[in-house]
C-alpha cells in the first residue's frame, strides 16, 4: 500500500497542474502579454489560454483581439474577457456581446466592453450610445 501512494500523488499533481482552464489574474502585479502595461482594469481584462495550458493575460480586449491576429486559433482552448458588470469575472468571449461606446474608455483606447448578459449590454448602449457587436462581429472587426 506504501508504494502505491507516490505514484497515485505524483499523478494526481500531474493532472492538476496540467489542467487547462481560467488562471486568476493578478491585478497590478501582472503585464500584458500585448503591450506590456500592468493590468489593473477589472472590467476590460482578457485571457487566452492554449490547448496546451499556457496562459495569456491582457490588460484589454483589444489587446487580446490584436493579438490573436498573430495566432493560429486552433492552438487556443479558451478565448476569456471580463465581464464589465461584474468586475475580475472572466466569462467565454464567444459568449459576451461587445459594446463600443466612447463614453466608456477601456485601457487602451478602443472603447470596448463585454457584457455577459444582452440586456446589461443594451442598458449600456442605450445610456452610452456606441455599437453592439457578437464574438463574431468583433473578430471581423479585427481581422
Amino acid at each position: 500500500m506504501k508504494y502505491l501512494i507516490i505514484p497515485l500523488f505524483t499523478i494526481l499533481c500531474l493532472i492538476i497542474g496540467c489542467s487547462v482552464g481560467p488562471k486568476p489574474i493578478d491585478y497590478g502585479h501582472v503585464g500584458c502579454h500585448y503591450c506590456s502595461m500592468t493590468i489593473v482594469d477589472k472590467q476590460h481584462a482578457a485571457q487566452l489560454i492554449t490547448k496546451k495550458g499556457k496562459v495569456f493575460n491582457f490588460d484589454a480586449i483589444e489587446c487580446m483581439m490584436n493579438h490573436l491576429k498573430d495566432e493560429d486559433e486552433s492552438t487556443m482552448a479558451l478565448f476569456l474577457v471580463n465581464d464589465f458588470d461584474q468586475p475580475g469575472e472572466l466569462m467565454d468571449a464567444a459568449e459576451a456581446t461587445y459594446l463600443i461606446s466612447e463614453n466608456i474608455p477601456s485601457p487602451m483606447g478602443a472603447f470596448l466592453s463585454a457584457f455577459a448578459e444582452d440586456q446589461a449590454a443594451q442598458f449600456a448602449l442605450d445610456n452610452n450610445g456606441g455599437e453592439l457587436l457578437t464574438w463574431n462581429q468583433l473578430k471581423q472587426e479585427y481581422q
